[in-house]
């Protein structure tokens, strides 16, 4: 399986040149434009837009680049891979499920999986029996699972290659001995029911807008595609898209929505009898209101809720609005803190060119590179 191991090398090399004095013009070039982010509201095709046109002005920068000066093709395509990675680990939380619509596709995708979960079997799902290879399947799963430890384009990418290349190897051995045909769209359909990975649609559309354009042909092109056309089908999914009688499938969603219900249900505490951290009773929702009103957080409608209380259209709601506040929170300090430099520092030294990428980034998985700049 492809790793992060060489990306990792990449991004180093990257970050090194990216210290040389002579480096002071392409790092400006960065710090803006990751800066600029910050004054616009999220909008996923327009940023997708924006990403990939800076990608090309920087290759062509590196390019014609004094650091660069007889480097081939494949040295300027390792930089702009360190590129991509640095760029977009910077801005993951301003562009990954940026929007509430892309929140509730991946809510709703995953409840739709886990239902599903419950009674499926690969015979609803057209697998032949020589494909039923636990192993081979889990393997996939577990390659997929992956993809949320990363935050780069490029190591997503690599977890939905691994996995659909373990789906290939298994669909190549059939082969040869059923003449089943090569990988489509079909075959990926257990992965995604079994492995039910977290934020599925919004990693897929992570992907398709913000790694490299370049990239995403011939195979990556070809796997990424009926990924995505494996979740939509999922998504779309109904009795008349399985092998299984339309009263039955019914019936089973039925079913496993009462199981889901019963099981949250039980998980909640009643409001009664409720105890506070300190061992006190709880006064009620009553006296909570009042206590909400007499200190001034009507208008925060969350203020008095406790875990117990929030649904799951709560918990939607609220991680979309923690999203908005940290970007733009994120985005005010950024701004204050560059108009407080070029106040009192209007020209940027050599030495903070040398320095701007000492700072640690942001955490990108197991795997992922632990200090940047050492």
């Amino acid at each position: 399986m492809e790793g992060s191991s060489s990306s990792s090398a990449i991004f180093y090399d990257f970050l090194d040149r990216m210290r040389n004095p002579a480096s002071l013009d392409l790092v400006r070039s960065i710090k803006s434009f990751i800066v600029s982010f910050s004054f616009y509201a999220a909008n996923p095709e327009n940023d997708g837009k924006k990403v990939q046109e800076f990608y090309t002005t920087m290759e062509d920068a590196i390019r014609d680049h004094p650091l660069w000066a007889g480097a081939t093709d494949q040295e300027v395509d390792c930089a702009m891979e360190g590129l991509e990675k640095y760029v977009m680990t910077k801005l993951f939380s301003r562009t990954f499920s940026s929007t509430p619509e892309d929140v509730k596709i991946d809510l709703e995708t995953s409840q739709k999986i886990h239902l599903l979960q419950t009674f499926l079997k690969p015979e609803h799902l057209d697998i032949p029996t020589v494909l039923r290879n636990e192993a081979s399947w889990l393997l996939a799963e577990k390659e997929l699972q992956k993809i949320n430890a990363f935050k780069a384009p490029r190591e997503k990418l690599l977890c939905v290659m691994n996995c659909c290349k373990v789906i290939n190897n298994l669909l190549l051995n059939a082969s040869m001995s059923e003449n089943h045909v090569l990988a489509g769209a079909d075959d990926f359909l257990p992965v995604l029911i079994y492995a039910n990975p977290p934020q599925l649609h919004s990693n897929l559309k992570f992907i398709q807008l913000y790694r490299r354009q370049t990239k995403l042909v011939s195979e990556a092109a070809y796997y990424l595609t009926n990924l995505v056309s494996a979740k939509t089908f999922i998504f779309e999914l109904n009795a008349k898209s399985l092998s299984i009688d339309e009263i039955e499938f019914e019936e089973s969603m039925q079913a496993a929505r009462t199981t889901n219900k019963e099981t949250e249900k039980e998980a909640t505490p009643t409001l009664e009898g409720r105890t506070t951290s300190q061992g006190q009773t709880d006064p009620g929702p009553s006296a909570r209101s009042h206590d909400k009103e007499t200190s001034g957080a009507s208008n925060y409608p969350y203020m008095d809720k406790e875990a117990g209380d929030l649904t799951i259209g709560d918990v939607e709601r609220l991680l979309s609005v923690y999203k908005q506040v940290v970007t733009k929170y994120t985005g005010l300090c950024t701004a204050v803190k560059h108009l407080s430099l070029s106040r009192t520092e209007p020209h940027v030294t050599n030495l903070e060119a040398r320095n701007v990428f000492l700072s640690q980034p942001e955490k990108t998985g197991k795997n992922s590179d632990q200090r940047v700049g050492q």
